[in-house]
């Protein structure tokens, strides 16, 4: 029974989520949606540890932790996947027009920098960086975010993560 306690906290998560989502967007929230995601699974696993706790006679915690843990990670990594990939952004603008295909020079002329204007400015209005004339310079916090995605790439052996390979091999 607690992993079914720990199915519908899931269940709830992924209800959840979303709505707070919608709710940041029309009342202009300035809450990062990572953030929300952190406020929906914190919420959802204390009510559903309440939950067994009322209603499961012999509660088993670690089984529906695992259970709420393992769908709520499938989804985080589908939300992350699709929340701001360049990738995905230029396959939508590709499908969104009537012949489905552009040229290279097209794609990026036109689409690209729209794409990363909107990451940059994402990046400034986290306080990463910071427009220096017609530049961007990384701020204290910005480098101080920079050091420690390294330290985590070099401790998770992560080298290149590039999607794109133009090599002439």
């Amino acid at each position: 029974m607690s992993f079914v306690v720990g199915f519908l906290a899931a269940v709830t998560f992924a209800l959840l989520s979303p709505a707070l989502q919608l709710m940041a967007r029309a009342r202009g929230w300035t809450v990062a949606p990572v953030t929300l995601l952190a406020i929906a699974a914190i919420i959802t696993h204390g009510l559903g540890v309440m939950l067994g706790v009322l209603v499961v006679a012999q509660f088993q915690y670690w089984d529906a932790a695992s259970i709420f843990g393992f769908f709520v990670m499938g989804y985080v990594f589908a939300f992350g996947a699709v929340y701001k990939s360049v990738s995905l952004d230029i396959l939508l603008g590709l499908v969104g027009r009537s012949e489905r295909k552009a040229p290279l020079s097209d794609i990026v002329e036109r689409q690209v920098p729209a794409l990363f204007q909107g990451r940059i400015g994402s990046l400034v209005d986290s306080g990463l960086v910071e427009p220096v004339g017609s530049h961007f310079a990384a701020t204290a916090a910005g480098r101080t975010m920079a050091g420690r995605v390294g330290q985590l790439r070099r401790a998770f052996g992560i080298g290149d993560t590039s999607l794109y390979d133009f090599s002439s091999d």
